[in-house]
């Protein structure tokens, strides 16, 4: 009971002590709001771009598995020649693997290139064309908003088909419906049977709205007859994917007539590879970061320091007053504490208010997100500011002589 009133009593002195010198109290909080600013901006945007990221890469799919002649993440020079100089994958290695694979749902071949699409006098250039078959709907994340997607008699037939993303239906058809329209894609025309949701981008970089998707015996017939194809094949279910990825390794090995010592001459790639490269750079992004941010509250913890030891000074007779009547030490050192913990206090929740602002204003442009989180752990770090900086001030107040502290005049 009586730590609540000493608490009580200390919140209501500290109070009154900081209205007493309100321009002191202000210039005090100043270091810890720049500091304050500085690190929840830096979490906000930590923040923000993992929420990015976590959602560009969801897009590939924990159940996927990709076949390029190329690893995605290759660590060197040599692993990227060495890529270079594989024999490419071809639309019969992926009809083998769709044929001989036991543990997949669904298996699609895909290439891309980019293409002008035209309409009427209207024209989109540096459009995405993919090329697949009726599969890809079920490798990729792509939604149909409006028509159909295509069909299996269209994919292996190459009709003159076409599924347009919603950027390219904004572009070219602004007051009308793009369905059962004809686009000119480079040289050929192709009707629009669908059009896909709103996808967004990938990583921030390409946006998955500005593509079409057509039949891939087309794109072999009307624009690149030898591309080199990559070979999507998603899970039957998640907790098989390594056996998955076992047995798609040795289909691929056994179509490309690897001998048992020789290396592949492909790679499988997942989302896992950039998980796991994200987290590793992500993590000594917000290491430096907070390290360097850090700094900014430090320089305002020392000023918090150095007021409360002249706040200190400036009272000496009320601390010699207040132990003469009785007042323990625990009682003067809680009240400084309390006095330095709410200047800090008070000065992390403009900083948040601050932030926050500052993060609508950003978010227009960058993937800054504000989260509890980084709310309640600014709070907290203010509040550990106060008592750490205030604890030296605070302990010389209680271990005064009380007769001395009453000579002080």
């Amino acid at each position: 009971m009586n730590f609540f009133i000493e608490l009580k009593e200390g919140l209501s002195i500290a109070w009154d002590a900081i209205r007493a010198n309100k321009m002191r109290s202000i210039l005090t909080t100043l270091g810890i709001i720049i500091g304050i600013v500085t690190v929840t901006l830096m979490g906000s945007a930590i923040n923000g771009m993992d929420q990015a990221f976590h959602k560009s890469i969801s897009m590939m799919g924990a159940d996927m598995l990709y076949v390029n002649r190329f690893a995605w993440l290759a660590h060197s020079e040599a692993e990227w020649r060495k890529g270079q100089k594989r024999r490419e994958i071809t639309l019969n290695q992926a009809k083998r693997v769709e044929k001989e694979m036991t543990l997949a749902r669904a298996v699609a071949p895909l290439v891309g290139m980019n293409q002008t699409v035209k309409y009427k006098e209207k024209s989109a250039s540096g459009v995405t064309i993919l090329g697949s078959t009726e599969q890809f709907l079920t490798t990729s994340s792509f939604t149909v908003g409006q028509g159909r997607f295509m069909t299996q008699a269209e994919a292996d037939g190459g009709r003159p088909v076409c599924i347009i993303g919603l950027d390219v239906a904004t572009n070219l058809f602004a007051n009308e419906s793009p369905l059962g329209k004809q686009i000119k894609v480079g040289p050929r025309s192709l009707e629009i049977i669908g059009v896909l949701d709103k996808q967004g981008s990938f990583l921030g970089l390409k946006s998955l709205d500005n593509q079409v998707i057509i039949p891939i015996q087309q794109l072999l017939i009307g624009y690149w007859r030898n591309p080199d194809f990559q070979i999507q094949v998603k899970a039957l279910r998640l907790d098989q994917l390594e056996e998955t990825k076992e047995e798609l390794r040795g289909v691929m090995r056994k179509i490309r007539r690897l001998a048992p010592g020789d290396e592949d001459d492909f790679a499988i790639n997942q989302q896992e590879q950039f998980l796991t490269m994200y987290n590793k750079v992500a993590g000594t992004i917000a290491a430096v970061g907070l390290l360097i941010t850090g700094l900014s509250l430090f320089v305002g913890g020392i000023g918090i320091m150095n007021i409360m030891f002249v706040s200190v000074a400036e009272r000496t007779r009320e601390i010699g007053v207040r132990k003469a009547i009785g007042a323990k030490r625990r009682t003067i050192l809680m009240q400084f504490l309390i006095e330095a913990a709410t200047i800090c206090l008070l000065g992390g929740l403009v900083g948040l208010a601050i932030t926050y602002v500052c993060t609508l204003v950003l978010a227009v442009w960058l993937p800054v997100s504000m989260s509890l989180s980084v709310m309640g752990l600014a709070i907290l770090v203010s509040l550990l500011t106060g008592l750490i900086s205030g604890f030296l001030p605070a302990w010389r107040a209680a271990r005064m002589d009380p007769v001395e502290a009453l000579r002080n005049e």
